[in-house]
This record gives C-alpha cells, sequence and structure tokens, in this order.
C-alpha cells in the first residue's frame, strides 16, 4: 500500500490527529490505547473521484475500517438496530 497522506499534508495532519486524540481521550502514556477512535479524511475538492484521498486515525486499521463500513451503512440506511430480545 502506498502512503496513506500526500507529502504536503503529512505534518499537518499528524499535528491535527494529535490534537484530537488529546482532546478526545487525554494525554496518555503510549502503552495505554485510547477509548474514543476517530478518523479523518482529506481530500481536494475536484480531485475526490480519480484522485486521492488522505487517512489518518488513532486506531487499528481493521478496527477503523469497521468503524467506516458500520457508518456508510447507516447513513445509505443499510443499517438498523438489533432488536432488543425480551426475556
Amino acid at each position: 500500500m502506498g502512503d496513506q497522506i500526500q507529502a504536503q499534508y503529512h505534518a499537518v495532519m499528524n499535528r491535527i490527529a494529535k490534537d484530537i486524540d488529546v482532546a478526545l481521550n487525554g494525554r496518555r502514556k503510549p502503552s495505554k490505547r485510547p477509548t474514543v477512535g476517530f478518523i479523518l479524511l482529506t481530500a481536494e475538492f475536484g480531485k475526490i473521484d480519480g484522485g486521492r484521498v488522505n487517512y489518518i486515525s488513532n486506531g487499528e486499521r481493521e478496527d477503523m475500517i469497521a468503524m467506516l463500513r458500520e457508518y456508510l451503512a447507516r447513513i445509505e440506511g443499510r443499517y438498523s438496530e438489533p432488536k432488543e430480545t425480551r426475556q
């Protein structure tokens, strides 16, 4: 896989991601996992289709992909909350 962030956006996206992570999870030791996950996507207007989307997150790739899939399913109307079962 190629670089997830284009060179001209790399430093600023890392800085923003660190600030978001601290705002959501507080300052933490490197060995402690975050409580709240986030994804930051950027793209240049007019270049999204067939262009480049830059990605950064504070979570494991598999977890973030699952989060994106659930979000897309919700906004596309393909997701419904599981029904509670009575006992």
